[in-house]
């Protein structure tokens, strides 16, 4: 079976604020900086932009402010959210580093969003298919690794810093039946993520992981909409409710801002509590 993604009109809030006193050596930032941040150094890009985290995510940002670049395979729906937002379309393909290096060759970066995935398939150790866990890890692991090689080059060549969000999933910080496929990639995306923060940390580029629980959606309803999946499942879960693709954007944004300006490394779940209990 396929593998639904177990996690993958506001007022924009920016204005002059009374500025914090801050230690020698920190960046100055407003008290609004903590939900809105001025991103106006270079663009940020999102990949999976052509999907419903990666869509919204780009939304948030514009109304923050942010110059976006929205990388996707399905060029129609970049062109119609370029149409929408004024973001930039930029597609190309994750799994090919051809396609990667060419498309962010000379672009100036300050920001990604590393939110292209593939769900796969829901199976156990037993009968998995491993084509499947490839194309799985080829596009979630190692087409976020790939992007991020070429996209923090371009941030550590313009010498201003600059912040990276990896899309993970609860999936990968707790064992979800039928997700070795799906888990497997997300958690090795964590070490990426960690990874990364260790060696970028120097050029003062941040990088970060964000967590969510299921959106659903109707691609995602045919597994986790059977009462007997969601009910045990949102069970568990303290909030006990799916995710909203806003509410999956926001703390993206959020890290990438200057309210985030020392948070480097961290795993955050959006998943209402599931993996804390």
């Amino acid at each position: 079976m396929r593998n639904p993604d177990p996690g993958t009109g506001s007022r924009n809030t920016y204005g002059n604020a009374r500025h914090l006193d801050l230690p020698i050596g920190t960046s100055e930032f407003t008290l609004e900086s903590v939900q809105m941040s001025d991103f106006g150094k270079a663009p940020i890009l999102v990949t999976g932009a052509s999907g419903g985290i990666g869509g919204t995510t780009v939304r948030h940002l514009v109304k923050a402010g942010a110059e976006v670049i929205a990388s996707g395979q399905n060029a129609d729906k970049l062109d119609k959210l370029a149409a929408e937002t004024g973001c930039r379309a930029l597609p190309f393909d994750v799994t090919s580093e051809d396609s990667v290096r060419e498309a962010l060759d000379g672009l100036d970066l300050w920001g990604l969003v590393n939110c292209a995935g593939f769900g796969g398939e829901i199976a156990t150790p037993m009968d998995t298919d491993i084509e499947v866990f490839d194309k799985v890890i080829g596009i979630n692991t190692r087409g976020a690794l790939l992007v991020t090689k070429y996209a923090s080059r371009a941030m550590v060549r313009l010498g201003q810093g600059g912040a990276i969000v990896n899309v993970s999933s609860q999936a990968g910080l707790v064992a979800l039946k039928g997700h070795i496929s799906y888990g497997s990639s997300k958690a090795a995306l964590d070490n990426i993520t960690r990874v990364s923060a260790l060696e970028l940390g120097q050029y003062g580029i941040r990088v970060n992981g964000v967590h969510p629980t299921v959106v659903m959606t109707p691609m995602s309803a045919w597994y986790w909409g059977k009462p007997e999946i969601e009910g045990p499942f949102l069970s568990q879960m303290p909030l006990g409710r799916w995710a909203s693709e806003d509410e999956i954007a926001a703390p993206i944004v959020f890290l990438l801002s200057e309210g985030a300006s020392m948070i480097t490394g961290v795993a955050l779940p959006i998943d209402g509590g599931y993996t804390a209990c």
